[in-house]
């Protein structure tokens, strides 16, 4: 079973890798002028912006074809699992976005230049930037593969907190291509190693939160989703300043994860 799991896993992140990197690769080269953009290609592709999909993609094609219907329709569950109690809501909805609130406010006390929030200047955005980062901004494309794939195989191969670290470097590394990729904003001629070091701090969080609500995937979902949230309230991590105290709120709450269940994660 072990052996299975571990197979699973290598498929799952060649699928996810493959579908990645080979859309943003390319697309890297088509936006430098390197390389002539097909007639034939959908623009979806040539501009990178389906590329997203990778991990998604890899948890329903592993789950088929290692547990044929009956995995898919366990992947669906653990992704509509909306039963995990109150206070597991509010950590999904509250945590990340107060510690990116509360950075902003000490960044900006601390005589820190950041720059206006988008959000607040046009506060109807607000709800709708939610459901669409939701669906489209990451966790949707994600989660499925980071934590019900990945984080679930590992943790069954190596302790619980090796598996989070690992299944985090990971998902940096698949985000590399963007920082060649003028497009992508966020991203681009930023410091590889910031958002590295933030995947790894943050699949501690999440594997946490999905171990605690007995694998709902759809608490990592959401949890995800406030995160990049946050960012669009609080721009706070395009200063210097500001990413010097969110690592630290990051590390604070990780000790504290880590002090109240422990390398386990919260998985007996």
């Amino acid at each position: 079973m072990r052996g299975v799991a571990m197979s699973r896993l290598v498929v799952f992140y060649l699928i996810a890798f493959a579908w990645s990197w080979g859309i943003w690769w390319p697309a890297v080269y088509f936006e430098s002028g390197a390389w002539q953009v097909p007639e034939w290609l959908p623009p979806a592709f040539s501009s990178g912006s389906m590329a997203a999909w990778g991990p998604l993609i890899g948890a329903i094609l592993v789950s088929l074809m290692y547990q044929g219907w009956a995995g898919l329709r366990d992947l669906a569950h653990r992704m509509l699992k909306a039963r995990i109690g109150l206070k597991w809501w509010a950590v999904a909805l509250l945590m990340l976005p107060a510690l990116l609130g509360v950075t902003w406010v000490i960044a900006g006390a601390l005589g820190a230049y950041i720059p206006p929030s988008q959000a607040f200047a046009e506060p109807i955005s607000i709800p709708f930037a939610f459901v669409w980062i939701l669906f489209l901004g990451g966790p949707l494309q994600e989660e499925a593969g980071w934590r019900g794939i990945a984080t679930d195989d590992l943790q069954n191969k190596v302790s619980r907190i090796v598996a989070a670290l690992v299944v985090g470097a990971l998902w940096g590394l698949w985000h590399l291509p963007l920082f060649q990729l003028p497009s992508a904003r966020i991203y681009y001629d930023q410091p590889f190693w910031g958002l590295f070091l933030s995947t790894m701090f943050l699949a501690v969080i999440l594997s946490w939160i999905y171990n605690r609500t007995g694998g709902s995937l759809l608490a990592a979902m959401i949890l995800h989703t406030s995160f990049n949230w946050a960012n669009f309230l609080f721009p706070v991590l395009e200063t210097d300043l500001g990413g010097q105290i969110y690592f630290a709120g990051l590390i604070l709450i990780c000790g504290a994860i880590l002090w109240r269940d422990g390398l386990s994660l919260g998985r007996d």
